[in-house]
């Protein structure tokens, strides 16, 4: 571990951390609590997979539907116009609405081959982008003078490593270069994210077998084709399934790498001292 034990956190002139767990739990919102306060750099891996290894994925995209308009293919063909999109730290939906969701394609499903070939995208960027880590701490080093430094993890990190394998080598790369800090929610948590997610269902990445076995299962279940299946439906019956299997994968990671805070405590941080006192008491005395 980085920091072995709360002395040498405390005393550590650049600390450095790795936020992962559910998204809707805090993990962005104590990221930017952090760089507001002035001298933590705030590394999104979800900002870095849509720009960095999925933007020409997510272009092109764009571009494929803008051809179905003779005005706007005809501008596209003569370099009239640019097509791009505007991914920020706070707005990631071009990248969610490329990975897209299976089903009837008459209500914006994908079929479920070129799903899972975009899943496949999005595995190979997520590895890359937390792969990059190690030379975003030293570019905001080198760059910005940021001694500390927070990743702000995509909520798919525990599906993209073994979790039960302490010589991961990815959570071994990492776990060199940062803290690990899983943010757990609560039962209540749970409850509420699925009724977020009922609200406004949308695409995630997921673990290829058990994505298989869930689109499998949903159409036994509904005893449906492929392309009468409703997106929507799909995706909101697979989320709690993915929540309950995503939870014992996050706990295997903070044992084996790092420490865990409650998403309740998150809430009560107010200032980078807050976070600092909260990790140490984590920590071995």
């Amino acid at each position: 571990m980085l920091y072995p034990n709360a002395q040498i956190w405390r005393n550590a002139p650049a600390k450095r951390v790795m936020l992962f767990g559910m998204s809707g739990l805090g993990k962005t919102h104590l990221s930017k609590l952090l760089r507001d306060a002035g001298d933590w750099f705030h590394y999104s891996v979800d900002y870095r997979i849509g720009t960095r290894y999925m933007g020409e994925f997510i272009a092109d995209n764009f571009k494929r539907e803008a051809m179905k308009v003779p005005l706007l293919r005809e501008l596209l063909l003569s370099d009239s116009v640019y097509i791009s999109s505007n991914i920020t730290f706070d707005n990631l939906a071009p990248l969610s609405t490329y990975l897209g969701k299976p089903g009837n394609p008459d209500q914006g499903g994908l079929p479920f081959d070129e799903y899972m070939i975009r899943q496949d995208q999005h595995r190979s960027a997520e590895i890359a982008a937390l792969s990059d880590t190690p030379h975003f701490i030293a570019r905001a080093g080198d760059l910005y003078g940021y001694a500390n430094f927070i990743c702000d993890t995509g909520g798919s990190i525990c599906e993209v490593i073994d979790p039960d394998n302490p010589q991961d080598p990815l959570m071994s790369r990492l776990s060199d270069h940062v803290l690990p800090v899983w943010i757990k929610g609560s039962d209540a948590h749970t409850s509420e994210l699925i009724r977020r997610f009922d609200r406004a269902p949308k695409p995630m990445y997921y673990q290829p077998d058990f994505l298989r076995d869930a689109w499998s299962a949903y159409q036994d279940e509904t005893n449906l084709p492929a392309d009468r299946i409703n997106p929507d439906a799909f995706v909101r019956w697979t989320y709690a399934r993915a929540l309950a299997h995503r939870a014992p994968r996050y706990g295997a990671m903070a044992r084996n790498w790092g420490v865990t805070i409650t998403a309740e405590e998150v809430a009560a941080i107010r200032t980078a001292p807050d976070f600092t006192a909260l990790i140490a008491g984590k920590l071995p005395d």
